[in-house]
């Protein structure tokens, strides 16, 4: 593997281009596919990638995503490098297969548009689809922008098919807003990511006739519980796999990842925390705030699974406020997601800092610089409010009342 950084070719590109232009380079053996907005482009121009022979890749259009991931279950189980990519309700049709894919340890890598679920029907973004597959048993990763979107797929071929993981990796992008905005990408030579990736070897292929083994049987009372203890082994050791891949790949491209990125948080007494393309405003608005004398401070959540608690902890734990974006909400009066887990996370922090919760953009809703400066406000004047022990302070912003 090379230990330089590679030469790399600046590309104007949407996060859809840079997503296809990642599994052309993956050169996966099978990519079963289904359409579905905005997702759709990915595979529309990875399938001329196949018309073209630009790849050996084996390109099944089928019926719909929940064969589309039966498809690619099978070929990777069969000893092939599978992908596919969906949106939405494409991944809410795959349901059932998502947890045979990860109870299976079958390493596939995903490509998935963030789109709100119906109903009502809605093709604009928000985080409700993948984070009701948080806990599939999928590793998830997160991306701002269409570069980390372009990287995030190359690295993590890598960690799904690392032996001491073997589980299926998602990585998203914001519908529309990064799979359809165009701006510049760096994109590596084709060989530096054939040398990165590797050749795959998937330790138990159903096809090796030599060695017969069983994948996905009955098991009952008396192995269940052990194959589910070791799946959630696996999600443990990922997190060490994803830093290993991480350093890697910086030595090829010169981008350097971790389970979230801090901005501006050396000095910060209050911060906001938010997942995808959101981070790129939030960063703005915490520039301006910063000129105008305010100590604040974002985080960037990157990995989703495994949820990198103690590492936020240590981030956040010496703030007196933090706020918590959420693009989903979890219908439980608790909060979203995010929030839910990273108060899980600080619960035991010796400064646990006052938090509260951001419910926004659901169904596309923009979020602009001002709603997230209203944010910050809210979170710095959370600071001088006691702790009371209530119920979690959720604020749905930026919703008409």
């Amino acid at each position: 593997m090379a230990i330089a950084i590679a030469t790399q070719k600046t590309a104007a590109l949407t996060g859809n281009e840079a997503a296809a232009q990642a599994l052309r380079q993956i050169n996966p053996d099978v990519v079963a596919a289904y359409p579905i907005t905005p997702q759709t482009e990915i595979v529309q121009l990875f399938s001329t990638f196949v018309s073209d022979g630009l790849v050996k890749t084996e390109f099944v259009a089928v019926e719909s995503e929940h064969s589309a991931m039966s498809a690619t279950v099978g070929a990777a189980a069969a000893g092939a490098r599978a992908m596919t990519a969906t949106s939405s309700q494409g991944l809410a049709l795959m349901w059932e297969m998502l947890y045979v894919a990860a109870g299976m340890r079958i390493p596939i890598v995903m490509p998935m548009v963030n789109r709100a679920l119906s109903s009502p029907i809605n093709i604009h973004c928000d985080h409700s689809d993948s984070m009701g597959a948080r806990d599939s048993g999928w590793l998830q990763i997160y991306s701002e922008n269409a570069q980390e979107m372009y990287d995030n797929l190359i690295q993590a071929v890598r960690i799904a098919e690392h032996p001491d993981v073997l589980l299926p990796v998602m990585v998203t992008m914001d519908g529309f807003i990064i799979s359809h905005g165009m701006e510049n990408v760096e994109l590596l030579p084709d060989q530096a990511v054939q040398d990165f990736v590797g050749e795959y070897n998937f330790p138990y292929p159903l096809l090796d006739v030599e060695h017969p083994r069983t994948l996905g049987p009955l098991t009952l009372q008396d192995f269940y519980f052990e194959h589910k203890r070791e799946q959630a082994e696996a999600v443990y050791r990922a997190k060490e796999v994803i830093l290993a891949a991480a350093e890697e790949y910086a030595a090829i491209s010169g981008r350097r990842y971790g389970f979230f990125e801090a901005y501006r948080m050396d000095d910060a007494e209050y911060a906001v925390v938010v997942l995808g393309s959101t981070a790129g405003t939030a960063k703005y608005v915490v520039d301006g705030l910063r000129q105008a004398g305010e100590k604040c401070g974002l985080v960037k959540v990157r990995v989703f699974r495994p949820f990198p608690g103690p590492e936020l902890c240590e981030a956040l734990s010496g703030l007196k406020a933090v706020g918590i974006m959420d693009r989903a909400d979890t219908f439980s009066t608790q909060g979203g997601p995010l929030f839910l887990e990273v108060k899980a996370a600080l619960y035991h922090a010796a400064g646990q800092p006052q938090c509260m919760n951001f419910v926004y953009g659901l169904g596309g809703r923009d979020i602009d610089p001002e709603l997230i400066r209203q944010a910050f406000v809210e979170v710095k004047d959370l600071m001088k409010k006691p702790a009371d022990g209530v119920l979690p302070i959720v604020r749905y912003l930026g919703v008409r009342e």
